[in-house]
């Protein structure tokens, strides 16, 4: 399982929405096959590029709240989130190479 840390409707606020630091969440849910094969490429990034973006998961059939707020409609669904808001949107699972470019601007 991914080591990236667990969000929730009752933590997102706290742990995304006020957090300093540039965070991505994969909007993701248990029984989908791409969303289970991106995480590792996820914990490889995080591994790779923590100190500049920290990346969380939410799983959207435990969270509706949040990913309705956010119109999670494909999983997986990854934001980037920076002061509060969503500043860039990838959907759907990618090679590391493709989200390393989509997430140049932020490593």
């Amino acid at each position: 399982m991914s080591n990236a840390k667990a969000v929730s409707d009752a933590s997102f606020d706290a742990d995304v929405l006020k957090s300093e630091k540039t965070i991505l969440v994969d909007f993701w849910a248990e029984w989908c096959g791409p969303c289970r094969a991106v995480a590792p490429i996820l914990d490889q990034i995080a591994d790779e590029h923590g100190d500049k973006i920290e990346i969380v998961k939410l799983n959207v059939d435990d969270n509706p709240q949040t990913a309705m707020k956010y119109q999670i409609t494909s999983i997986p669904a990854l934001k980037v989130y920076q002061g509060g808001e969503v500043v860039k949107t990838i959907i759907g699972a990618k090679p590391k190479a493709a989200l390393e470019a989509d997430l140049a601007a932020f490593i």
